[in-house]
């Protein structure tokens, strides 16, 4: 069976199954899903997705040709109507799943393991800078952003509300900035 008579044997079964015959749909969904499948496969590949993508793609492509099987127009072939929901559902993955890169471990282990190297003038630059804020925001941000503690532990240490520290540390982080390009220009 060539390409243009599988197409329209499925827009055949599709029209019966509008029509509410249910064998109809369930062989319409038997014999198209395994090209979805080939399709969605073909589609992570040409958009760098990973194969795993796929088979959701599949399971959304088909829950969507159920949902919108109302909107195909019998008289248009049935192909271009399948293509358009595999990318749209595909898009809509990429988009849910971000731009992520996977690095494995091992591939950066020795970066990581760089010594640390510290500047004795940028410690000192930092501290002056500390110095020109007030006394609860120069606490709050060496709490945190200096020693490392929580939010909550250095609300509980200044006796504040966690919300006030966090207004505090954005203020103050605000305020280092704007002194930090100041002091730069």
């Amino acid at each position: 069976m060539n390409y243009s008579a599988r197409e329209k044997e499925w827009a055949d079964w599709m029209r019966a199954a509008m029509a509410g015959d249910t064998q109809a749909y369930s062989r319409f969904l038997s014999a198209v899903t395994p090209h979805l499948r080939s399709m969605a496969r073909r589609r992570c590949d040409q958009f760098g997705a990973p194969m795993s993508e796929a088979e959701d793609v599949v399971q959304e492509v088909l829950l969507a040709v159920h949902l919108k099987r109302g909107t195909w127009d019998p008289g248009r072939p049935i192909g271009p109507w399948l293509s358009t929901i595999v990318r749209n559902k595909l898009i809509d993955s990429l988009r849910r799943r971000g731009r992520h890169v996977n690095v494995p471990i091992e591939d950066v282990v020795n970066i990581l393991e760089a010594e640390e190297q510290t500047d004795n003038l940028d410690r000192l630059d930092a501290e002056n800078l500390l110095q020109r804020l007030g006394d609860p925001q120069r606490d709050i941000v060496r709490s945190i952003s200096i020693q490392g503690a929580g939010v909550r532990e250095t609300a509980e240490r200044l006796k504040m509300t966690e919300g006030a520290v966090r207004v505090a540390l954005h203020r103050a982080l605000k305020s280092l900035a704007t002194l930090y390009r100041s002091e730069n220009e």
